[in-house]
């Protein structure tokens, strides 16, 4: 058995079964013991390092385990970098092999030479070793594992070529050896009793409570619900836990944050006690003053805990397992007129939505494409939005219920994870529909690219439904509009704007499906033909850039800087002006359900 053989003999025994890459001679040693492995775990190949390491960021968000990524040496760990901080900034469990050159030639500015260890420090901090004798296996692989579970992080194990094509050999029992061991148990830290009544009393005291939950109340959905309704408070969820509850309680105010809502704005704004679960939400201007409200905070890790307001309790602990045993100390409280308000202001919310997608634009409004899917959702379906613009109208207008799952690039935002998301997805659950959500400028980026891997793939799907959903705007609108809003800047066209590319022609080519909608009476027909399809569809949606993503709590400054903007010869400020007027307008009308959300549709 080779060096190559045994790592990934010790994968298998970790229970990986996929691991997402691109081949290259720095880790031809690895490649060959796959073939004599039968492709297990199986070798899945991107167009691209980074799309690898998205793909295996999706594989892990989307299943719990860890996902894993190769790529050779050089120029192919350096291609990893995006991905693997994605995975870091969400504290999501990712290892990383990576090959490296011959040992022989280590300091000798040989080809591909990358001092990977350096390269590595910051985005493997918890764990990065190179291995250099085989004895170091299996240590070094289970800790590369067991430290990416257990921190929720990214791990680096670095072979040289030479050093994989070496006899294993295992440690001994023997000085300077260091043997190993499988696995890691599920464990559900709580806090001690002190520490809960301190809570309780917090709790307790409040008269208008807000809940804000992340990803790390995942498995603490019952509860959560539970909590609502004894503190009769309402719950926003970061963009990462937007999977967490379903948006269709009453009391769910939806996304907070610059993408967020605004009965989610104005909870927190009002409330007088916050309780915060499983999230390190990052932006300290959405939650309320520092001065307004007592605090209690629930995460898992101590690290990340009593960050970003000052909480009164830091609690760490697992958040089921720690709101369990802080409910017996809880006072039920009556449902009054701050409840009351809270599913009022959120009713009141999606009506708005309702009627800004149904505003008429120039050829489509990209709200419309959204809150379009939104009925049309399965109930299992596995979502990913892009950064910019379109990951405003998948916080604002989709209500994910049931067991729909969903996320994107929550703290590092980089653009073009979202179809490599959606296929890591696809073979963690093959049995499910995809959708991705993607702005031209992502899919131009890299996206359009890993289509050929959905090409390559999709046949071994139990699902074959992925559906790509482009937002082709000729323009990478995000930015365009926080110049506008941030530095009162004109829209500067040659960076901004994007040449037209026939995305659905492009998916056809390759054994795909497609359509391009350039008219707001094709969108329903087109997401009920994507979803119905036998194979993987693309959609090619032409939106207006002039559809303002703003959010509707935004400062009177950010106004007063986009209105700057036109005077200073925006490009498009006739149309940026009509859709701005069109969209506000819709917030201040009597609050009522339009018969027909349809753009152009009368009341």
């Amino acid at each position: 058995m080779k060096v190559s053989d045994h790592v990934l003999e010790r994968l298998r025994a970790w229970g990986v079964d996929h691991v997402f890459g691109y081949p290259g001679d720095g880790i031809n040693g690895l490649l060959a013991a796959w073939g004599r492995a039968d492709n297990k775990p199986r070798f899945v190949q991107a167009r691209h390092e980074e799309m690898a390491a998205f793909e295996a960021v999706g594989y892990a968000k989307f299943s719990g385990k860890a996902g894993v990524c190769a790529a050779t040496s050089g120029p192919g760990a350096i291609h990893l970098l995006a991905g693997l901080y994605d995975a870091k900034l969400d504290h999501v469990p990712v290892v990383a092999l990576v090959g490296q050159t011959n040992r022989s030639a280590m300091g000798g500015s040989y080809q591909q030479e990358v001092d990977l260890l350096s390269l590595y420090k910051d985005v493997a901090a918890d764990f990065c070793e190179m291995v250099t004798v085989p004895e170091q296996l299996p240590n070094v692989l289970d800790r590369a594992l067991r430290t990416a579970y257990t921190r929720r992080t990214v791990t680096a194990v670095i072979i040289p070529a030479d050093v994989q094509e070496l006899d294993y050999s295992p440690p001994t029992h023997a000085f300077k050896m260091v043997p190993s061991s499988l696995g890691v148990e599920r464990y559900a830290p709580v806090p001690d009793e002190a520490g809960l009544l301190r809570a309780a009393e917090v709790l307790n005291a409040g008269e208008k409570v807000a809940i804000l939950v992340g990803q790390g109340a995942r498995g603490a959905r019952a509860e959560v619900e539970q909590y609502a309704d004894l503190l009769g408070a309402g719950v926003a969820k970061a963009l990462l836990g937007k999977d967490v509850l379903s948006d269709e309680l009453p009391y769910v105010t939806g996304s907070i944050g610059l993408l967020g809502t605004r009965p989610s704005y104005e909870m927190m704004r009002d409330c007088d006690t916050l309780l915060m679960i499983g999230s390190s939400f990052p932006y300290t201007q959405f939650m309320p003053e520092l001065d307004q409200a007592r605090a209690v905070q629930i995460d898992i890790d101590p690290f990340m805990i009593g960050l970003r307001y000052p909480f009164e309790v830091n609690l760490v602990g697992d958040a089921r397992a720690t709101l369990t045993a802080l409910l017996p100390h809880l006072e039920r409280k009556k449902h009054g007129t701050w409840r009351k308000k809270i599913e009022k202001d959120t009713a009141r919310w999606w009506e708005v939505m309702q009627r800004r997608a149904a505003v008429d634009a120039d050829p489509v409004n990209p709200e419309y494409v959204v809150h379009a899917l939104d009925d049309l959702l399965p109930d299992d379906a596995v979502i990913a939005a892009d950064s910019g613009s379109s990951a405003n109208w998948y916080a604002r207008h989709l209500r994910l219920r049931g067991t729909m799952r969903g996320s994107l690039s929550g703290t590092l935002a980089t653009m073009g994870p979202a179809v490599p998301y959606v296929i890591g997805a696809k073979f963690c659950h093959p049995e499910r529909p995809g959708i991705a959500l993607v702005g031209d400028g992502a899919m131009q980026m890299n996206n359009m690219a890993e289509l050929i891997t959905v090409a390559k793939y999709w046949q071994d799907w139990a699902d074959p439904r992925l559906v790509v959903a482009v937002l082709n705007n000729g323009d990478l609108n995000q930015v365009t509009w926080e110049m506008r809003a941030m530095q009162g800047a004109p829209q500067f066209l040659p960076s901004q704007s994007l040449p037209d590319v026939r995305y659905a022609d492009f998916a056809r080519s390759i054994g795909l499906d497609g359509v391009r909608v350039e008219k707001p009476d094709e969108v329903v027909g087109a997401w009920q033909r994507a979803l119905a399809a036998d194979r993987p569809f693309v959609i090619d949606f032409r939106t207006d850039p002039a559809v303002p993503p703003i959010p509707p709590h935004a400062s009177f400054d950010q106004i007063e800087a986009a209105a700057s903007s036109v005077l200073h010869g925006d490009a498009d400020r006739a149309g940026m002006v009509r859709q701005g007027i069109k969209s506000k307008v819709q917030e201040m009308l009597p609050g009522h359900r339009r018969r027909d959300d349809r753009p152009g549709a009368e009341d």
